[in-house]
């Protein structure tokens, strides 16, 4: 048996990393150094227990090199501050940021840094305060808005897309939440009573119980990951051989219930890329939603389901962000290191995200100011701000003729990086929302080249040209971009501004496979 006299508990182990360095690491932090393989779990006789020259390694080598590797790649004067690396998940996603998924966000803590004023940082220039009205011409999913609007500042956000206003708002909404969690139940008891085809429960049951043994024996956690993590796996090789093995088992259920699986050959976005039993669901549910009269309500129970669709699309868990084929047969997961499999149900998944929509909503409710905001969907390039201000917010209108807008923060988008209408492809076939991708400026499918980086510079340079019109003489711009082309010299000087800093800042967590060193720089402009 191992000797444990020497090892840390859990607690010990926190303990040690807060004091090591210098700053707070809970419990939970060491538990999923201990899930993912970081560090190798040895068993007491009641918990867990570390090694801690494991565990000082470990630390030592994130510590150091994580730091110094990345400036090495990306330049010395990356600002390292910047990258909010001792937040952990549940901080950079905290309240109503995870309302829903959105590609190409910031994270609050990033908004909160330029726009906060009531900070301790001392050696840290204020450029807003309370009152002032900030402005987002590409809200996306309205991360600068929820920010503004918690640190009493009014807000205007902007976006092109439909879909992403309908987020937005329904963040910033206030809600009557015994009425609210009402109409959700009755939603997700519907659900769970719909049923389309009697064979998918006893199937998945088989299915899981199958998939579970085999996990255990091939891929036991967290053995499996301290193994990958040293090198001690060719986990390329190994997953090839253990996915086609597994498959022949899912292949002999599929047969045995009689399980649909879909169309690849659909051109709809919703048959192409749901399980047969899914698509049925998601129709069910849309049509429970649509009898809710309270418009609020409504909105909030239609971005849970969108939510709830989205994770339940016939992908790889490491595809969710950017889709690559249809997956509807088991799979070897590069994220959580198993045998995954599709989804072939939306009930549990909404009735997950239902209880966690209002538990967020409940919780950024107890931080909200009584600051005005606006949401409008609208191109940025043309639309007449004091106009819609004032068809949404007549208070809100007076106060932005008064005093107009005094900054813009943002992220615009990054060009040829994101077609933004087609993330959401799922929303805008159910939801019937009108796709305007011609307005995108910078899509994907536009590519980097010449002539896309041309049509980008104009692009946003009309953006800031219009928006200019509603800004203070002292005004203050935010940029965040990954300007890789150098474009944003040219874009400042069409757009009347002149670039006055610059705030280099490493982007550590990634959604994709790609996790090689990548920075932004949030350029800093003010009036020529």
């Amino acid at each position: 048996m191992q000797q444990t006299q020497n090892f840390f508990t859990i607690k010990e182990a926190s303990r040690w990393a807060s004091d090591f360095l210098k700053r707070d690491i809970s419990e939970s932090n060491i538990s999923y150094l201990v899930q993912y393989g970081k560090v190798k779990k040895y068993d007491g006789t009641t918990s867990v227990l570390i090694d801690p020259s494991d565990l000082k390694k470990y630390y030592e080598s994130y510590r150091s090199w994580r730091e110094t590797s990345w400036k090495k790649r990306l330049g010395d004067d990356l600002n390292w501050a910047l990258s909010f690396d001792h937040l952990r998940e549940k901080d950079t996603t905290k309240h109503v940021h995870r309302l829903h998924p959105y590609k190409g966000k910031f994270i609050p803590q990033l908004v909160e840094y330029f726009i906060d004023g009531h900070t301790d940082d001392f050696k840290k220039e204020i450029y807003f305060k309370a009152g002032d009205i900030i402005l987002d011409p590409f809200s996306g999913s309205g991360t600068t808005l929820v920010q503004a609007h918690e640190v009493g500042m009014h807000s205007i956000g902007i976006d092109i897309s439909h879909f992403n206003c309908t987020i937005t708002e329904a963040k910033l909404l206030s809600y009557d939440f015994t009425l609210l969690e009402n109409e959700v139940k009755k939603v997700a008891q519907a659900i769970a009573n719909y049923e389309v085809d009697s064979n998918i429960a006893i199937f998945e049951s088989e299915l899981l119980a199958q998939m579970a043994d085999f996990n255990i024996h091939y891929f036991p956690s967290p053995e499996f990951k301290y193994k990958i993590q040293r090198k001690q796996i060719d986990e390329g090789n190994y997953a090839v051989e253990k996915e086609k093995e597994f498959l022949s088992v899912y292949n002999g259920l599929v047969k045995k219930y009689g399980i649909e699986l879909n169309h690849f050959s659909s051109q709809n976005f919703l048959d192409k890329w749901y399980i047969r039993n899914v698509r049925k669901e998601i129709d069910f549910a849309f049509e429970q939603i649509k009898r809710i009269k309270n418009v609020r309500n409504k909105k909030i129970s239609a971005v849970i389901l969108s939510r709830t669709i989205r994770s339940c699309r016939a992908t790889t868990h490491s595809d969710l962000a950017t889709l690559k084929e249809p997956q509807v047969v088991t799979y070897y997961c590069w994220k959580h290191k198993k045998i995954c499999k599709p989804l072939f149900s939306i009930k549990e998944w909404f009735d997950r995200y239902a209880t966690d929509t209002i538990e967020r909503l409940k919780a950024y409710e107890k931080l909200k100011t009584d600051s005005c905001y606006a949401v409008i969907p609208a191109d940025s390039r043309t639309v007449d701000i004091f106009k819609e201000v004032e068809k949404r917010n007549k208070k809100f209108h007076d106060v932005l003729r008064q005093q107009k807008i005094r900054g813009i923060f943002t992220s615009p988008p990054y060009v040829g990086q994101i077609d933004y209408h087609e993330q959401h492809a799922y929303a805008y076939d159910l939801f019937g929302f009108e796709r305007r991708d011609e307005f995108e400026i910078g899509p994907l499918y536009k590519g980097q080249g010449v002539e896309a980086r041309a049509s980008y510079i104009e692009g946003i340079s009309k953006v800031l040209l219009n928006c200019r019109e509603y800004l203070a003489d002292n005004f203050d711009v935010f940029l965040v971009a990954n300007d890789k082309h150098n474009l944003y010299p040219t874009i400042a000087a069409q757009s009347g501004m002149k670039i006055v800093n610059r705030f280099k800042r490493p982007v550590l967590n990634r959604t994709e496979r790609d996790k090689s060193p990548y920075s932004e720089i949030i350029f800093h402009l003010k009036r020529t």
